[in-house]
């Protein structure tokens, strides 16, 4: 699931996908960070609490710091996905003047990709059935 959730314009590759439901297990993720940096991100799962949320930490990655909280909600359709995320950029005082510019638009684009991804599969598109080489689903056009 997790190379589904990868859009394509990422230069990442899944080394080791995790088990959500098992706390403590680990996804690794190679990731271009910026230009030809490449760095890889090792995701701890630390809680697993269905159907209300999961977590995440950066063991090792681009971050000084990174939790992230995938809560799930009820919706009158059905249910609603959130993700919480506390982090510190890295660079230091750098790294927090750029984020806004950088580091956030990045993350609002991926996980806006990331929520449709997960939508379509919940809802059973057919689509998603139909994975790539890279393991992301077939896209239109």
């Amino acid at each position: 699931m997790l190379a589904l959730l990868i859009p394509p314009w990422e230069s990442a590759r899944v080394i080791q996908p995790a088990k959500i439901s098992e706390v403590g297990t680990e996804a690794i993720v190679e990731t271009m960070v910026f230009g030809p940096i490449k760095a890889r991100w090792v995701a701890q799962h630390t809680v697993y609490d269905p159907p209300h949320r999961f977590e995440d930490i950066q063991i090792k990655g681009p971050f000084r710091s990174w939790q992230h909280r995938h809560i799930v909600g009820p919706e009158a359709d059905g249910a609603i996905l959130r993700d919480e995320i506390d982090y510190e950029p890295p660079l230091w005082f750098l790294g927090r003047l750029l984020a806004p510019f950088v580091v956030e638009k990045r993350l609002q684009k991926l996980f806006d990709y990331r929520h449709e991804v997960t939508r379509r599969w919940c809802e059973g598109d057919e689509r998603m059935k139909d994975e790539d080489e890279d393991g992301r689903p077939e896209t239109e056009g």
